[in-house]
């Protein structure tokens, strides 16, 4: 930590990257950094591979206009800060700048990590990235003010899933940045209950297509569902990703996932568990990562080997279970 913090006050240029896809907590913890480092007089650019754009509900985080699109990052980074990133292949088209940059501060917080760079603050029980971002500013000595407030509190209750997975430090943190001036019903509500009429009817379909397979995961049991590549492009990132949140509620299954389809093949994969089965160990088997109860990857091919392979990788995750069930779907239900 002390390491990471000299790095940081002594740096002239530096560059943020969130993840492919970034969450609240990838965004939270870059924009907080790069609003403190840039009032400390640096020259400051946060950004990240994929998609082009902010997504829209974290776009007011943004106060000093410091995202710019993955074209505009430097080929050789001065300072590289990589935020919430499981491995480096989560920077997606910008992992060539990590080798490339005069050093490199990893901070993240998930169990799969192996670490990379030439700094890292990497701690698994801490509940989001932003606590450690939190820490880092400590350290700094930054004042906590309503603006970097704000960007630590969203990556902190959705990564704790409304605080249902918080530890009292998360709680203590959370009471300082409300001290801070973080109004939540207005700064939540955009990100986590905002979404238009017609993604009614479009989640509809996609519950409607769910499927429970009691079999998998060693008998503790599995929903599925897929968001194909049509509703991709008609609708947020706010939407694709709420959906695993609407199916990992079913009570016969340990195991949710969404499968979404980002590509002509190409796949990711949103992994949640209840507690029996790490999906962490499973994504990292697929080639992705993340933690027990929350993890992703990315795939190349077709669905249905996809779920052949992810069964695979569940049932040997998980402890021993029940069998001789069935799948569950479509008016079956």
């Amino acid at each position: 930590m002390a390491a990471a913090a000299a790095l940081l006050a002594d740096a002239r240029d530096v560059t943020l990257l969130a993840h492919v896809q970034p969450d609240a907590d990838a965004l939270g913890s870059v924009l907080a950094l790069g609003i403190a480092l840039r009032r400390r007089g640096a020259t400051v650019r946060v950004s990240f591979a994929d998609p082009d754009v902010m997504p829209e509900s974290l776009r007011p985080l943004d106060v000093l206009g410091l995202f710019v699109p993955a074209a505009q990052v430097p080929a050789v980074p001065d300072v590289l800060v990589a935020c919430d990133t499981a491995s480096v292949g989560r920077l997606g088209g910008l992992a060539d700048r990590v080798p490339a940059a005069r050093a490199t501060l990893l901070v993240d917080h998930h169990a799969s990590n192996d670490g990379f760079g030439t700094h890292q603050v990497v701690d698994p029980s801490a509940e989001a990235t932003v606590v450690l971002v939190h820490r880092i500013l400590t350290a700094l000595g930054t004042p906590i003010d309503e603006a970097i407030a704000n960007c630590l509190y969203v990556g902190l209750v959705t990564d704790t899933v409304g605080f249902r997975t918080a530890g009292p430090g998360a709680h203590r943190l959370a009471a300082t940045l409300l001290e801070a001036g973080v109004q939540v019903e207005p700064l939540i509500r955009p990100i986590t209950d905002t979404h238009p009429f017609a993604w009614l009817g479009a989640l509809a379909d996609v519950l409607r297509d769910a499927v429970l397979d009691l079999c998998a995961a060693g008998g503790h049991g599995l929903v599925h569902t897929i968001v194909p590549a049509e509703l991709i492009a008609r609708f947020r990132f706010e939407e694709i990703d709420s959906v695993i949140d609407q199916i990992r509620c079913a009570a016969e299954a340990e195991v949710a996932a969404v499968l979404k389809q980002v590509g002509p093949r190409r796949w990711t994969v949103s992994l949640r568990a209840k507690g029996t089965v790490d999906v962490a160990a499973v994504a990292v088997a697929l080639g992705g990562g993340g933690h027990r109860n929350a993890a992703g990857l990315t795939w190349d091919g077709e669905p249905g080997d996809l779920l052949d392979a992810l069964r695979a990788a569940l049932d040997a995750a998980a402890p021993t279970g029940l069998a001789g069930h069935r799948s569950i779907s479509g008016p079956d239900r």
